[in-house]
């Protein structure tokens, strides 16, 4: 042990090393080319036969009788660097203080990268705090080798002290503090550090400036960032992608188009950063669009696993599955499918497209070490929004079993598929032992799970405790949670304390007008839905009109509450005013209490038949074969004579149908739903 770096391996004389080294490293050598798992990947494309020579030159100066100069093996660490030979590095160190020699700066800092590289970043440490005079060189190599692994502190840290000596940096220094500022969003020091580099006149480099605009750019600081790209002389396209990538963070998502299409050149980048920012923004079809245009010959680009992985959330926004599937489909052409971010992109686009299946084989073609929490996550949030909550508990044990550490996403799925399928006592008891066994403060979130878990159980008294005692604010997801709750065990007293709460909280909220007004409704008390119907007209707000759309051959078709504008209309229309009389033979009764009006219960009747989910339906059943599953999605909540009529429709016509609504997915089959009616 020297100075903290463990050098167990003797060396007695310099031909023995030289020997040693070109013997072992000779021919058909083998060279460690998997770096340590602390250390970022690498590849060695040198030949074995190629070390051998150059070491064989390298090593010849340390052979020759009496101490070699210490200059000599800087060279040594310098070829060593990157090619994962520890063991050989930490002869030639040993070597070295065998002959009484200490590293100077220059020497040190080929040391500090060689181990840096080779996964010993505590050698580096040792090195580098054993040199009394260091130099800026030895500066930057600490410098960078600390930013290599990720230790955004230490190098900030060792910037201030590279400083204190009175070096001021260069442009191979401010790239890795002020990617460390970024990681420690810490706009404030990339300001400083950009002081200093204005004062030595590096602001026109390309790589510092490109650093700086990342730096404001992530930041949120995007009219810094584009002041500092406005003032460089030479751009390239990393440049260009750091700015972009800075505009799409923002949000501003036309200013990013409008640089993407100035760009002089394109990379894969730059595609992927603007199909990111597209599906980030919730514009799923610019996105497509985008990657559609990508993948064409003439574009010079292919895309890659990043590029996958931000183009399927795109297609889980729009409950598009044949789409996804197409992009899974070029995936597995590229050799794509069996990345680990890939299978978990799939697992997240799948179970959002309604199809669990296919979301679980991609979840399970992950190997042990790949299921991550994210994975994880995935899967249980998955089960979660198809009401399967057993599956969803059993999914969390099983990653517990895995030693894989819960967060606050974890308890939300797991606390809302509990709540999805009655599982209250279940529910509760990990709600309790959140914090208690896995240290996770509950925060709103869970506090709202819980309220709809113990509100869908008809336990209303005790959901309203809950709120009352909460260390926090009740915001709308609570104050919702409880008045749907309401709803669906019909207390209008309680509903009405829930409402009140609510129109202040998010008064543009017309859904929370019309759950209240549909109470009143009920209970015949027309005066004040007529009351709340002008409050909501004074205000100027409109309720959301309920829209449904479903994917048939690749297009989807969108259908509004009581549209006519489709081309098969009237088909549609003959369809489902026969509807009602099957499913009456079935045993159906039509809930007219999700009719608002004040009119005849036959008018009623045919207002329910409008619904958009209705309407999508229809449109799927005379459009598909029989054997083909409908998958529906929906902007609001199924209503209850909806859910009903498509558990009679599952009967009748041999379907299977699945409906996404706002909050979950229902997958009728055979006369029966997935929630068990409990939803």
């Amino acid at each position: 042990m020297h100075n903290g770096i463990r050098l167990s391996i003797s060396i007695p004389t310099p031909s023995h090393l030289l020997f040693r080294i070109l013997h072992s490293y000779s021919g058909s050598a083998h060279i460690d080319t998997v770096p340590p798992p602390s250390s970022p990947p690498f590849k060695c494309s040198i030949s074995p036969l190629t070390i051998s020579a150059t070491l064989q030159n390298l090593l010849q100066p340390l052979s020759a009788p009496g101490p070699p100069p210490i200059l000599s093996y800087a060279p040594v660490f310098q070829f060593l660097t990157g090619l994962n030979m520890l063991k050989l590095g930490h002869q030639v160190h040993a070597h070295m203080l065998l002959r009484g020699l200490q590293p100077t700066a220059l020497v040190g800092s080929k040391m500090v990268a060689f181990y840096a590289s080779s996964g010993d970043i505590d050698s580096s440490v040792s090195v580098f705090n054993g040199i009394g005079e260091p130099s800026s060189l030895l500066f930057n190599s600490m410098i960078r080798a600390y930013a290599r692994y990720g230790f955004a502190e230490r190098t900030v840290a060792t910037y201030f002290s590279m400083h204190s000596w009175g070096f001021t940096g260069d442009y191979f220094t401010f790239p890795f503090v002020l990617k460390s500022s970024v990681e420690l969003l810490s706009v404030w020091m990339g300001k400083c550090v950009h002081g200093l580099i204005l004062r030595i006149g590096l602001q026109f480099d390309l790589y510092v400036a490109t650093s700086l605009i990342i730096l404001y750019g992530k930041c949120g600081e995007i009219n810094d960032a584009g002041k500092v790209f406005d003032n460089m002389t030479i751009r390239d396209v990393s440049s260009w992608n750091a700015l972009l990538a800075g505009y799409t963070k923002s949000g501003c998502i036309d200013a990013a188009l409008a640089i993407f299409e100035r760009m002089p050149w394109r990379n894969i980048v730059s595609w992927t950063t603007m199909i990111s920012g597209y599906s980030q923004s919730g514009l799923a079809q610019q996105a497509l669009s985008l990657f559609d245009e990508m993948v064409k010959e003439d574009s010079g680009v292919r895309p890659n696993w990043v590029t996958i992985m931000s183009v399927l959330p795109a297609c889980a926004q729009l409950s598009t599955l044949e789409r996804g599937r197409q992009i899974h489909e070029l995936a597995c052409r590229m050799g794509l499918n069996s990345n680990a971010s890939v299978l978990i992109a799939l697992t997240a686009m799948y179970a959002k497209c309604g199809s669990l299946v296919d979301a679980r084989n991609c979840f399970d073609k992950l190997n042990r070490n790949e299921k991550n929490l994210i994975a994880w996550n995935t899967m249980i949030t998955a089960y979660a929004s198809y009401g399967h909550g057993l599956q969803a508990v059993s999914t969390f044990r099983e990653m517990i079993q895995a030693g894989i550490q819960p967060d606050d996403i974890t308890f939300t799925g797991l606390l809302s598929g509990c709540s999805h399928s009655g599982l209250v006592d279940v529910g509760l008891k990990y709600f309790n032992h959140m914090s208690t066994t896995y240290s996770i403060n509950p925060r709103v979130e869970h506090y709202a799970c819980v309220a709809d878990l113990l509100g869908r159980a008809g336990r209303l008294a005790e959901a309203s405790k809950l709120v009352g005692e909460m260390p926090m604010p009740a915001g709308p997801s609570i104050w919702g949670s409880l008045l749907a709750a309401c709803r669906k065990h019909r207390n209008l007293e309680m509903a009405e304390t829930a409402a009140r709460k609510l129109f202040v909280l998010e008064p543009e909220n017309t859904g929370n007008y019309v759950l209240l007004s549909n109470m009143y409704a009920e209970a015949g008390r027309w005066q004040e839905v007529d009351k709340l119907r002008a409050i909501v007209k004074s205000q100027g707000t409109k309720k959301s009109p309920g829209c449904s759309w479903i994917e048939i051959n690749g297009k989807a078709h969108m259908f509004l509450g009581g549209d006519t504008s489709h081309p098969q209309g009237k088909e549609i229309y003959m369809f489902l005013e026969a509807l009602p009389e099957k499913m009456k033979a079935a045993g159906y009764f039509p809930d007219t209490s999700y009719v608002l009006h004040d009119i005849s219960e036959e008018e009623k009747e045919f207002n329910l038949i409008a619904h958009s989910e209705k309407l999508a339906v229809a449109f799927g059943i005379l459009n598909t074969p029989a054997e083909t599953v409908l998958r529906v999605t929906k902007n609001l909540r199924i209503c209850g004579d909806c859910h009903t009529a498509m558990v009679f429709i599952s009967e009748i016509y041999g379907r299977e149908v699945i409906v996404r609504d706002i909050n979950r997915f229902h997958h009728f089959k055979g006369g029966c739903c997935s929630c068990g009616d409990y939803w």
